[in-house]
């Protein structure tokens, strides 16, 4: 039955209901006739006996004749029977044997009628007897009974059958084909829905089902489906943006990596210096199939939920590190990369290294990215680590971000973060795995700046996040919690504040101390305190 159509299960459920209908009123028609049709044979019976009790009172000759003029002859018959059951008097038709036992008639205290066969009469007859007293001196006691047949009733009774056999069918077929009208009639608005569904194709995601203006459930259908379409219209333009920028942001390693291999094979080298190339080029190949598996993982995971391997990480060494991943980009954009690492009490933090240096580069690909019309200038990458929070802020003086950007929630991190790019909505899902946020801003004298907070811990109190508003004091305006940790770009008292009087632009080659590369590096390291090897001020 659920394989059928919906038509012909509606159509079948009418006519199912329509036969039992039409069963109902057919047998209530018949109990009806025959219970009229005995009504008005009893009313005969009672109007016959009425005149001939009356023949009995005035002592007439052949009572039982009197009122006949009232029943057809042939269709009416009786006798006056003794208390025992013999025959005082009879009609014809009746004469070869009484009319009711004599058992019947000693219990025949009031008029009663009786339907039963009667010797001599060939259909059912019904009777009708009463108790009278016999005229003469002394009143004897008798018992009247009249009757007629019933073939009259029972052959109209057949008559009424054969109707309701004959004309049921027929209505019930008649009743069904406008059950079937009335449901196609009633679907048919559901196949027009279903016609436009059909003709909404991938190239107008944007066109809607007609909502009829009747307001019931098919109206109801239909602005469910439109919601329906909306949101699949979206889920098709964010996966087109995905791809967009998904193929956009992995130009970015393959850039560099090509870059690498170019800058290798541009003039006669030693072995020494194939091999650290190659080994360069080897770990941006890593780094490029870390952000294939990230986009998978954007792409799969929800929640923007990664999964993390935390380890001591040398915060110095890993923000020189990505700087000089940057260099030889950098030094082709006219711009140069200014590294403020943490002193040495604050070097170490128990993050992910991975996922660390993939914020680092994509925060350093924005900056590149989004240029002013004279390039990015200087760019300052820097850390703070303090109350088990590590602030890793990145400014630059390029366009800076959109007012829409600035006045709407923190970076989302999903990947389709239309606005911020791949590389934020990366930052953004990173930030979440480690439990911290992303905050953007833009610096009074212009640039962007990101704030990426990242506890070191797997949960952080209310109070530690609250007190971080002074991290990244040297490089941009801070961005703080309000008490539903909502983030708040540019908001908060003191902090971030960018040094726009910085002197020192050195080359410096991120190799450990003592080595060269000052002419080489496009990046300048400043450290707070003396730490990791690194003197304030010093170039390396």
């Amino acid at each position: 039955m659920a394989r059928l159509p919906v038509r012909l299960r509606l159509t079948l459920a009418f006519c199912l209901a329509m036969a039992v209908v039409l069963t109902a009123l057919g047998a209530f028609l018949y109990t009806r006739m025959g219970t009229e049709l005995t009504r008005a044979v009893d009313l005969d019976l009672r109007a016959r006996a009425a005149a001939t009790v009356s023949s009995l009172a005035q002592r007439e000759r052949a009572p039982l004749d009197a009122g006949r003029g009232l029943i057809d002859p042939d269709e009416s018959f009786g006798q006056i029977l003794t208390p025992h059951g013999d025959v005082v008097e009879t009609t014809p038709a009746v004469a070869a044997a009484p009319m009711l036992p004599p058992g019947t008639t000693r219990t025949v205290t009031k008029p009663v009628f009786l339907s039963r066969h009667v010797v001599g009469i060939d259909d059912p007859a019904r009777l009708l007897a009463l108790p009278v007293r016999l005229p003469g001196t002394v009143a004897q006691p008798a018992v009247l009974v009249v009757g007629a047949p019933l073939g009259d009733r029972a052959e109209a009774l057949d008559r009424l059958l054969l109707l309701l056999l004959i004309g049921g069918p027929l209505a019930l077929a008649a009743s069904s084909y406008a059950g079937w009208l009335l449901a196609g009639a009633a679907l048919r608005p559901v196949e027009r829905i279903r016609r436009e569904a059909a003709a909404i194709s991938e190239t107008e995601p944007e066109r809607r089902l007609t909502v009829p203006p009747t307001g019931d459930e098919l109206a109801r259908l239909a602005h469910t489906l439109n919601a329906m379409l909306a949101r699949l219209q979206e889920a098709l333009e964010r996966e087109h943006r995905f791809i967009d920028t998904a193929g956009h942001e992995l130009r970015t390693p393959l850039a560099l990596l090509r870059a690498q291999l170019e800058l290798a094979t541009a003039r006669p080298r030693d072995r020494t210096e194939l091999e650290a190339a190659i080994r360069s080029a080897a770990a941006e190949t890593d780094r490029l199939v870390g952000l294939a598996e990230d986009l998978l993982v954007l792409a799969r995971t929800r929640q923007g939920r990664l999964p993390l391997r935390r380890e001591p990480v040398s915060l110095p060494r890993l923000l020189t590190g990505a700087a000089e991943a940057f260099r030889a980009r950098a030094s082709a954009d006219g711009s140069t990369i200014t590294v403020e690492s943490p002193g040495s009490r604050e070097a170490t933090a128990n993050l992910d290294p991975v996922r660390l240096r993939q914020v680092l580069h994509n925060l350093l690909d924005n900056a590149l990215r989004h240029s002013g019309p004279s390039g990015p200038g200087r760019i300052t990458l820097g850390a703070e680590h303090a109350d088990g929070v590590v602030h890793l802020c990145a400014h630059d003086q390029g366009q800076g971000f959109a007012p829409d950007m600035l006045a709407g929630p923190p970076p989302n991190p999903r990947p389709d973060a239309g606005s911020g790019g791949l590389g934020l909505a990366i930052v953004g899902t990173i930030a979440a795995a480690h439990g911290g946020r992303v905050s953007l801003a833009n610096h009074p004298s212009g640039g962007a700046l990101v704030t990426v907070s990242l506890p070191t811990v797997s949960a952080q109190s209310g109070g530690a996040q609250r007190r971080s508003a002074a991290a990244c004091s040297r490089i941009g305006p801070a961005a703080v919690a309000d008490e539903r940790g909502a983030h708040r770009c540019g908001e908060g008292r003191g902090g971030c504040e960018t040094d726009a009087d910085a002197d020192v632009e050195g080359h410096v080659h991120a190799e450990p101390v003592g080595q060269r590369g000052a002419e080489r590096a496009g990046v300048e390291v400043r450290g707070s305190e003396r730490g990791d090897g690194v003197e304030p001020g010093e170039v390396v």
